[in-house]
């Protein structure tokens, strides 16, 4: 058995916070060892309906190939790339250390997975399996089980196909070779005010505001994250 380990006594290990579409991804602070996600979270409209749905995306993780320069400047030198650590995530189990507060609006905290197919990027939420946010340190554990009926499918916007998709579970599983992250999902992003038309068709947050408690808003820490991957290969 392979096991991935971070804790953050030396920085951030290429973890890092995915702003929005247009800016750059920053850095997460860390402190005392934990990594704090500090809300607001940027509402992740590329997955809208007819895909599964919004993200909110707290903190990023990519799996295989070198990080771009902008990449390492905020989130530091990347120990999963650089450790040659798997990316079958097949029955993998991902063990988190954390704390924090939540107005959660009905999301839970969770795990993405996503993996590049013909030139498709297909996204994995495990729906089945959350962690809860207690004020108090709690250490929980899910695993990637390869049961699409603990999976959704977060596919693509009707604009965004071109980039994002559906392919099988069990092929991304076999190789989450783009990213994984820890989102609040499903987020319902509610219109400020009449907007006309179908709102899945504009951009929440950004072509109109939406009002703040449709959305998960609070803060997470996280100390240790660790991987067990039991028999996969790279």
């Amino acid at each position: 058995m392979t096991f991935y380990v971070e804790d953050f006594d030396s920085g951030p290990g290429g973890w890092m916070r995915v702003v929005d579409n247009y800016a750059p991804i920053a850095a997460l602070p860390v402190r005392d060892g934990a990594v704090r996600c500090q809300g607001p979270w940027w509402v992740d409209y590329n997955h809208a309906p007819p895909g599964g749905g919004y993200l909110q995306l707290l903190m990023c993780l990519v799996t295989k190939g070198p990080s771009g320069e902008s990449i390492r400047e905020a989130a530091g030198e990347n120990r999963f790339v650089k450790g040659n650590y798997p990316t079958d995530f097949t029955n993998a189990r991902l063990t988190l250390r954390l704390r924090g507060e939540l107005e959660a609006a009905g999301t839970r905290f969770s795990a993405l997975i996503q993996g590049s197919i013909d030139g498709i990027v297909s996204g994995w939420v495990l729906t089945g399996q959350t962690f809860a946010v207690t004020p108090d340190w709690s250490e929980q554990t899910v695993t990637f089980v390869p049961d699409p009926s603990q999976w959704t499918s977060i596919g693509s916007r009707h604009d965004r196909t071109e980039t994002y998709g559906e392919k099988p579970l069990l092929d991304i599983l076999r190789n989450v070779n783009v990213n994984m992250h820890l989102i609040m999902f499903p987020v319902k992003p509610r219109p400020m005010g009449h907007i006309g038309g179908d709102p899945h068709l504009l951009r929440a947050g950004r072509d109109y505001p939406i009002w703040p408690s449709s959305i998960a808003q609070g803060y997470i820490e996280v100390d240790r994250i660790e991987i067990d991957f039991p028999g996969a290969t790279t």
